[in-house]
């Protein structure tokens, strides 16, 4: 096995299962990453996003304002339908790219991280799917702590992708990221020994 899906739901922990990955020796190409990389200033992506959204999505220094952006995407599926059909084509470019330079080098596994790997229905890219799990009642009070939302905003959020049940029956393994750090480490280490090795 040498390619896989990371996914799971906002606020699950992926990037903290990244981490670990990466210190097996993964490559991790991290699509949030990239999502970013193409609406940077310069990028037509940047100046579509502007023309559907206008200006006041924009920071005085001509980046992305991603707070203003998720406040409209995520109260309306249509304004966030047009924004996915704005960038995703660009994104999806950016992680072909990515994933043929690291599939060309040496790491062991290339990990790719898709937050939205089951809606967006790319499970066959891939030999299997890693989801990082938490359950909603740990994603509601993660979301209210590291951004400062009410409880109507996060479940809003959770709202916008596929329950993280439904994820995790669609998965190939699961990492269950609601214990702490401790917990999950054990369980990347055991799973790669089972899975990689």
């Amino acid at each position: 096995m040498r390619l896989i899906g990371v996914t799971g739901g906002i606020a699950t922990g992926k990037s903290t299962v990244d981490r670990l990955l990466a210190a097996h020796g993964a490559s991790v190409i991290d699509a949030d990453e990239l999502a970013r990389e193409a609406v940077r200033p310069g990028e037509p992506a940047l100046d579509e996003v502007a023309a559907r959204f206008g200006r006041e999505v924009l920071l005085p220094d001509g980046n992305l304002d991603r707070g203003r952006l998720g406040e409209v995407v995520f109260t309306d599926p249509e304004a966030r339908r047009d924004l996915e059909r704005i960038t995703h084509p660009r994104i999806n470019e950016l992680i072909g790219e990515r994933i043929a330079t690291a599939l060309a080098g040496p790491a062991p596994l290339v990990a790719v991280d898709i937050p939205l790997l089951f809606e967006s229905a790319r499970e066959a890219m891939f030999e299997g799917v890693l989801l990082v799990y938490a359950p909603p009642e740990v994603q509601v009070r993660r979301l209210r702590e590291r951004n400062g939302l009410d409880e109507a905003a996060a479940l809003q959020r959770l709202a916008a992708q596929l329950p993280i049940d439904e994820k995790r029956d669609r998965a190939t393994w699961i990492i269950d990221n609601s214990d702490g750090l401790d917990a999950t480490s054990r369980a990347v280490d055991l799973w790669w020994e089972t899975a990689v090795r």
